[in-house]
Protein backbone atom coordinates (compact mmCIF):
# COMPACT_ATOMS: atom_id res chain seq x y z
CA UNK A 1 0.00 0.00 0.00
CA UNK A 2 2.84 2.40 0.82
CA UNK A 3 4.32 1.80 -2.63
CA UNK A 4 0.94 2.60 -4.19
CA UNK A 5 0.70 5.84 -2.22
CA UNK A 6 4.18 6.86 -3.38
CA UNK A 7 3.23 6.12 -6.99
CA UNK A 8 0.06 8.20 -6.67
CA UNK A 9 1.91 11.08 -5.02
CA UNK A 10 4.48 11.23 -7.81
CA UNK A 11 1.83 11.40 -10.50
CA UNK A 12 -0.37 13.81 -8.54
CA UNK A 13 2.63 16.15 -8.23
CA UNK A 14 3.14 15.92 -12.01
CA UNK A 15 -0.60 16.36 -12.55
CA UNK A 16 -0.64 19.50 -10.41
CA UNK A 17 2.35 20.91 -12.26
CA UNK A 18 0.77 20.24 -15.67
CA UNK A 19 -2.71 21.36 -14.63
CA UNK A 20 -1.49 24.71 -13.34
CA UNK A 21 0.13 25.42 -16.71
CA UNK A 22 -2.20 24.04 -19.36
CA UNK A 23 -5.00 22.15 -17.62
CA UNK A 24 -5.58 18.45 -18.04
CA UNK A 25 -3.99 17.33 -14.79
CA UNK A 26 -6.82 14.86 -14.26
CA UNK A 27 -5.58 13.00 -17.31
CA UNK A 28 -2.53 12.07 -15.25
CA UNK A 29 -3.88 11.77 -11.71
CA UNK A 30 -7.10 9.81 -12.30
CA UNK A 31 -5.41 6.99 -14.27
CA UNK A 32 -2.79 6.80 -11.51
CA UNK A 33 -5.47 6.20 -8.85
CA UNK A 34 -7.09 3.58 -11.07
CA UNK A 35 -3.76 1.96 -11.92
CA UNK A 36 -2.99 1.08 -8.28
CA UNK A 37 -6.33 -0.69 -8.03
CA UNK A 38 -8.72 1.77 -6.33
CA UNK A 39 -12.42 1.16 -7.12
CA UNK A 40 -13.53 3.66 -9.75
CA UNK A 41 -15.83 5.69 -7.46
CA UNK A 42 -13.16 5.90 -4.75
CA UNK A 43 -10.58 6.85 -7.36
CA UNK A 44 -12.71 9.69 -8.72
CA UNK A 45 -13.63 10.92 -5.23
CA UNK A 46 -10.07 10.85 -3.85
CA UNK A 47 -8.74 12.43 -7.03
CA UNK A 48 -11.24 15.28 -6.64
CA UNK A 49 -10.10 15.87 -3.07
CA UNK A 50 -6.41 16.10 -3.94
CA UNK A 51 -7.16 18.16 -7.06
CA UNK A 52 -9.25 20.65 -5.11
CA UNK A 53 -6.45 21.26 -2.62
CA UNK A 54 -3.82 21.73 -5.32
CA UNK A 55 -5.95 23.93 -7.57
CA UNK A 56 -6.75 26.22 -4.62
CA UNK A 57 -3.07 27.09 -4.24
CA UNK A 58 -2.70 27.47 -8.01
CA UNK A 59 -5.63 29.91 -8.06
CA UNK A 60 -4.09 31.93 -5.23
CA UNK A 61 -0.83 32.18 -7.17
CA UNK A 62 -2.61 33.51 -10.28
CA UNK A 63 -4.60 35.92 -8.11
CA UNK A 64 -1.45 37.19 -6.42
CA UNK A 65 -0.04 38.12 -9.84
CA UNK A 66 -3.41 39.58 -10.98
CA UNK A 67 -3.52 37.06 -13.84
CA UNK A 68 -7.28 36.45 -13.81
CA UNK A 69 -10.58 38.30 -14.31
CA UNK A 70 -12.44 37.88 -11.02
CA UNK A 71 -15.88 39.10 -12.22
CA UNK A 72 -16.04 36.64 -15.09
CA UNK A 73 -14.37 33.85 -13.11
CA UNK A 74 -16.82 34.12 -10.19
CA UNK A 75 -19.84 33.90 -12.51
CA UNK A 76 -18.36 30.81 -14.11
CA UNK A 77 -17.54 29.42 -10.68
CA UNK A 78 -21.14 29.73 -9.45
CA UNK A 79 -22.47 27.96 -12.53
CA UNK A 80 -19.70 25.39 -12.27
CA UNK A 81 -20.46 24.63 -8.62
CA UNK A 82 -24.12 23.90 -9.34
CA UNK A 83 -23.55 21.84 -12.49
CA UNK A 84 -20.60 19.96 -10.99
CA UNK A 85 -22.78 18.91 -8.06
CA UNK A 86 -25.31 17.53 -10.55
CA UNK A 87 -22.59 15.76 -12.52
CA UNK A 88 -21.09 14.18 -9.42
CA UNK A 89 -24.52 13.04 -8.23
CA UNK A 90 -25.10 11.38 -11.60
CA UNK A 91 -21.68 9.71 -11.42
CA UNK A 92 -22.60 8.07 -8.12
CA UNK A 93 -25.69 6.35 -9.53
CA UNK A 94 -24.17 5.21 -12.82
CA UNK A 95 -23.18 1.54 -12.87
CA UNK A 96 -19.45 1.17 -12.20
CA UNK A 97 -18.85 -0.83 -15.39
CA UNK A 98 -20.51 1.89 -17.46
CA UNK A 99 -18.48 4.58 -15.72
CA UNK A 100 -15.26 2.67 -16.49
CA UNK A 101 -16.21 2.58 -20.17
CA UNK A 102 -16.93 6.33 -20.13
CA UNK A 103 -13.50 7.02 -18.62
CA UNK A 104 -11.81 4.64 -21.04
CA UNK A 105 -13.37 6.48 -23.99
CA UNK A 106 -12.89 9.98 -22.54
CA UNK A 107 -9.16 9.72 -21.81
CA UNK A 108 -7.90 9.19 -25.37
CA UNK A 109 -10.44 11.63 -26.82
CA UNK A 110 -9.31 14.41 -24.51
CA UNK A 111 -5.65 13.55 -25.12
CA UNK A 112 -6.20 13.77 -28.89
CA UNK A 113 -8.03 17.05 -28.44
CA UNK A 114 -5.05 18.47 -26.59
CA UNK A 115 -2.65 17.12 -29.21
CA UNK A 116 -4.46 18.56 -32.21
CA UNK A 117 -5.74 21.88 -30.86
CA UNK A 118 -4.63 24.71 -33.11
CA UNK A 119 -2.53 27.72 -32.22
CA UNK A 120 -5.05 30.02 -33.89
CA UNK A 121 -7.12 29.76 -30.70
CA UNK A 122 -4.42 31.56 -28.74
CA UNK A 123 -5.47 35.20 -28.49
CA UNK A 124 -3.61 38.10 -26.95
CA UNK A 125 -6.30 40.35 -25.58
CA UNK A 126 -6.35 40.88 -21.84
CA UNK A 127 -8.70 43.89 -22.04
CA UNK A 128 -12.14 42.27 -22.02
CA UNK A 129 -15.12 44.59 -22.06
CA UNK A 130 -17.74 43.36 -19.61
CA UNK A 131 -21.22 43.18 -21.14
CA UNK A 132 -24.32 41.05 -20.55
CA UNK A 133 -23.08 38.79 -23.35
CA UNK A 134 -19.75 38.39 -21.56
CA UNK A 135 -21.48 37.37 -18.35
CA UNK A 136 -23.77 34.96 -20.22
CA UNK A 137 -20.77 33.37 -21.88
CA UNK A 138 -19.05 33.07 -18.52
CA UNK A 139 -22.12 31.35 -17.04
CA UNK A 140 -22.41 28.90 -19.94
CA UNK A 141 -18.71 28.06 -19.82
CA UNK A 142 -19.00 27.33 -16.10
CA UNK A 143 -22.21 25.29 -16.45
CA UNK A 144 -21.04 23.03 -19.28
CA UNK A 145 -17.50 22.46 -18.05
CA UNK A 146 -18.57 22.10 -14.44
CA UNK A 147 -21.01 19.32 -15.33
CA UNK A 148 -18.30 17.50 -17.26
CA UNK A 149 -15.90 17.94 -14.35
CA UNK A 150 -18.37 16.49 -11.88
CA UNK A 151 -19.25 13.54 -14.09
CA UNK A 152 -15.80 12.55 -15.42
CA UNK A 153 -13.16 15.26 -14.85
CA UNK A 154 -10.03 14.65 -16.94
CA UNK A 155 -9.23 17.54 -19.29
CA UNK A 156 -11.53 20.00 -17.54
CA UNK A 157 -8.84 22.64 -17.05
CA UNK A 158 -7.76 22.45 -20.67
CA UNK A 159 -11.33 22.77 -21.92
CA UNK A 160 -11.85 25.77 -19.65
CA UNK A 161 -8.68 27.48 -20.88
CA UNK A 162 -9.70 26.91 -24.51
CA UNK A 163 -13.22 28.19 -23.83
CA UNK A 164 -11.97 31.39 -22.23
CA UNK A 165 -9.38 32.00 -24.94
CA UNK A 166 -11.41 30.94 -27.98
CA UNK A 167 -14.93 32.10 -27.09
CA UNK A 168 -14.09 35.02 -24.79
CA UNK A 169 -10.73 36.04 -26.32
CA UNK A 170 -8.61 36.08 -23.19
CA UNK A 171 -4.85 35.61 -23.44
CA UNK A 172 -3.75 32.17 -22.32
CA UNK A 173 -2.34 33.23 -18.96
CA UNK A 174 -5.55 35.04 -17.94
CA UNK A 175 -7.64 32.21 -19.38
CA UNK A 176 -5.67 29.78 -17.25
CA UNK A 177 -6.22 31.94 -14.17
CA UNK A 178 -9.97 32.08 -14.81
CA UNK A 179 -9.98 28.32 -15.31
CA UNK A 180 -8.44 27.81 -11.88
CA UNK A 181 -11.33 29.64 -10.19
CA UNK A 182 -13.82 27.54 -12.15
CA UNK A 183 -11.92 24.36 -11.28
CA UNK A 184 -11.79 25.21 -7.59
CA UNK A 185 -15.55 25.70 -7.51
CA UNK A 186 -16.44 22.52 -9.41
CA UNK A 187 -13.87 20.48 -7.47
CA UNK A 188 -15.25 21.54 -4.08
CA UNK A 189 -18.81 20.80 -5.23
CA UNK A 190 -17.67 17.32 -6.17
CA UNK A 191 -15.74 16.93 -2.91
CA UNK A 192 -18.88 17.74 -0.90
CA UNK A 193 -20.86 15.17 -2.89
CA UNK A 194 -18.26 12.44 -2.49
CA UNK A 195 -17.64 13.34 1.16
CA UNK A 196 -21.30 12.80 1.99
CA UNK A 197 -21.18 9.46 0.20
CA UNK A 198 -18.05 8.35 2.10
CA UNK A 199 -16.08 7.65 -1.08
CA UNK A 200 -12.95 9.73 -0.32
CA UNK A 201 -9.96 7.69 0.91
CA UNK A 202 -8.23 10.29 3.08
CA UNK A 203 -5.22 8.14 4.00
CA UNK A 204 -4.30 8.34 0.30
CA UNK A 205 -5.85 11.70 -0.54
CA UNK A 206 -4.08 13.78 2.10
CA UNK A 207 -0.45 12.94 1.15
CA UNK A 208 -1.46 13.13 -2.52
CA UNK A 209 -2.99 16.57 -1.92
CA UNK A 210 0.25 17.84 -0.35
CA UNK A 211 2.20 16.72 -3.43
CA UNK A 212 -0.44 18.26 -5.68
CA UNK A 213 -0.18 21.60 -3.88
CA UNK A 214 3.58 21.64 -4.43
CA UNK A 215 3.16 20.77 -8.11
CA UNK A 216 0.47 23.40 -8.63
CA UNK A 217 2.55 26.10 -6.99
CA UNK A 218 5.57 25.41 -9.20
CA UNK A 219 3.44 25.07 -12.34
CA UNK A 220 1.42 28.24 -11.75
CA UNK A 221 4.56 30.28 -11.16
CA UNK A 222 6.08 28.95 -14.38
CA UNK A 223 2.85 29.50 -16.36
CA UNK A 224 2.73 33.16 -15.40
CA UNK A 225 6.31 33.63 -16.55
CA UNK A 226 6.41 31.52 -19.72
CA UNK A 227 2.95 30.25 -20.72
CA UNK A 228 1.86 26.65 -20.88
CA UNK A 229 2.07 24.83 -24.17
CA UNK A 230 5.60 23.49 -24.00
CA UNK A 231 4.37 21.00 -21.40
CA UNK A 232 1.92 19.39 -23.86
CA UNK A 233 4.32 16.73 -25.14
CA UNK A 234 5.29 15.61 -21.63
CA UNK A 235 1.66 15.35 -20.63
CA UNK A 236 0.76 13.28 -23.67
CA UNK A 237 3.66 10.86 -23.13
CA UNK A 238 2.59 10.26 -19.53
CA UNK A 239 -1.06 9.82 -20.51
CA UNK A 240 -0.30 7.35 -23.28
CA UNK A 241 1.87 5.30 -20.91
CA UNK A 242 -0.73 5.22 -18.14
CA UNK A 243 -3.55 4.55 -20.57
CA UNK A 244 -1.75 1.49 -21.93
CA UNK A 245 -1.23 0.22 -18.39
CA UNK A 246 -4.91 0.66 -17.62
CA UNK A 247 -5.82 -1.31 -20.75
CA UNK A 248 -3.42 -4.11 -19.75
CA UNK A 249 -5.05 -4.23 -16.32
CA UNK A 250 -8.44 -4.60 -17.98
CA UNK A 251 -10.18 -1.39 -16.90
Amino acid sequence: MYVNIIIICIFVFLAGFVDAIAGGGGLISLPAYLFVGLPVHNAIATNKFSAACGTTFSMLTFSKHKALDWKVAIISAVASFISSFLGSSLALVIDEAILKKIILIALPLVACFILFKRDKYEHNNTQIQHTYTTYLQAFLVGAVIGFYDGLIGPGTGTFAILAYSFFMHYDLVTASGNAKVLNVSSNYASVVTFLLSGKIMFFIGIPAAMCGIFGNYIGASLAIKKGGYFIKIIMLVVIITLFIKILVQGL
